[in-house]
C-alpha cells in the first residue's frame, strides 16, 4: 500500500535505542564479578520496567516496549559475551584487569580501578581496560613508571600501590 493512504498519526518513527559503551570488534568483553552482577541487575530492572508499562495509550506502550526490547537485546549480547575475571587469580604485584591502582601522574597522586567497559565511570574512579591510560598502566609494578601521551603532551606515570578487591 502506498504511504499516501496511511494516516499521519500511524506513521511512527522507530525509537532511538542508546548504544552501550563501545567495545572494539574482536576485543574480549572482560568484566569484574561486580560488573557482571550490575549487568544482571540492569536486566532485572528492564524486565520489571516492561512488566509495569502503562497500557492505556497503545502507541506509547508500543514505543516504550520497543525501547526496552532494544536495550534488552544489547544487554543480553553483553551478558553472553562477558568473560568474568576472577580478581583473586590476578598477580598481586602488577597492574592487571580489576586492579585498584594508586599512581603519580606528573605531580598529582591519583587512584582508579581498571574495569570492564560497562562498569567504567570516571566519577567512581573506574576506567575501562581499553582506555589509553589503562593500557599504559597494564603490566607495571610498584615503583615502575611509563610515559603517557595526553594530546600532544607526554607525561610520566609512576605506580605507587596496587591492590585487588577481596
Amino acid at each position: 500500500m502506498s504511504r499516501g493512504f496511511v494516516k499521519e498519526e500511524d506513521q511512527e518513527e522507530a525509537p532511538f535505542i542508546p548504544p552501550r559503551a563501545a567495545l572494539p570488534n574482536g576485543v574480549v568483553n572482560y568484566v569484574t564479578p561486580k560488573g557482571y552482577d550490575l549487568l544482571q541487575l540492569e536486566k532485572n530492572e528492564l524486565e520489571e520496567q516492561k512488566k509495569n508499562l502503562d497500557k492505556v495509550n497503545e502507541t506509547e506502550y508500543r514505543r516504550n516496549s520497543a525501547v526496552i526490547d532494544g536495550k534488552m537485546k544489547l544487554l543480553n549480547d553483553r551478558l553472553r559475551s562477558a568473560k568474568i575475571i576472577d580478581l583473586k587469580q590476578q598477580p598481586r604485584d602488577e597492574v592487571r584487569f580489576g586492579a585498584y591502582v594508586k599512581f603519580l601522574l606528573e605531580d598529582k597522586t591519583q587512584n582508579l580501578q581498571i574495569v570492564g567497559v560497562d562498569e567504567a565511570d570516571l566519577k567512581q574512579q573506574k576506567i575501562a581496560f581499553i582506555a589509553p591510560l589503562a593500557r599504559v598502566l597494564n603490566g607495571l609494578k610498584v615503583g615502575e613508571s611509563s610515559e603517557f601521551s595526553l594530546g600532544n603532551k607526554t607525561k610520566k606515570v609512576q605506580i605507587l600501590a596496587i591492590k585487588y578487591a577481596k
